[in-house]
């Protein structure tokens, strides 16, 4: 029996919350993450990760899904703990932190690639960023201003998804 492409490639939106949970505020995407999946419900359209990938790699995890959602720490000339939220495209095509790596590509030119060599990958993918400057200091825990926007951070999230949902 063959399967249907919607049984092999189901209509799930991939949150992705990035970076390195013992690099301080560089662990922001992850916090963002638990807090979205904490607030889904079990049976959601949603598969919520954490990833500590770029380029090619995090590429090969939005295989199969037509929508993602990034949430990483972000240098900017903005106040630390300030949120911005764009789609990838409208990204610079080099290093936003995690969406790039010095041995790799950018996550842009690397879902090009994947799409020329066949992969579903998706057409639409988001990126919230939250501004910080300290991503090099060992340490569990988020500085003030970025932890206090992890709760409005997760917001935008859950309102991205919701509005897959009205589509």
């Amino acid at each position: 029996m063959v399967k249907k492409e919607a049984e092999l490639y189901p209509m799930k939106t991939l949150v992705v919350g990035l970076g390195n949970p013992i690099l301080g505020d560089d662990g922001v995407g992850w916090k963002v993450a638990e807090e979205v999946k904490k607030q889904l419900s079990t049976d959601s359209h949603v598969d919520v990760e954490c990833l500590s990938l770029g380029g090619i790699s995090l590429m090969e995890h939005l295989i199969g899904y037509p929508k993602a959602i990034l949430v990483d720490a972000f240098a900017l000339d903005e106040p630390i703990g300030s949120i911005l939220i764009l789609k990838l495209d409208d990204l610079p095509n080099y290093s936003a932190y995690h969406t790039t790596c010095p041995h790799d590509t950018s996550l842009q030119n690397a879902i090009a690639l994947g799409k020329t060599m066949g992969a579903k990958l998706p057409d639409d993918v988001m990126v919230v960023g939250i501004a910080t400057t300290r991503v090099h200091e060992f340490s569990e825990s988020l500085s003030s201003p970025v932890a206090d926007a992890v709760p409005l951070a997760a917001k935008f999230v859950l309102e991205l998804l919701e509005e897959d949902v009205k589509t």
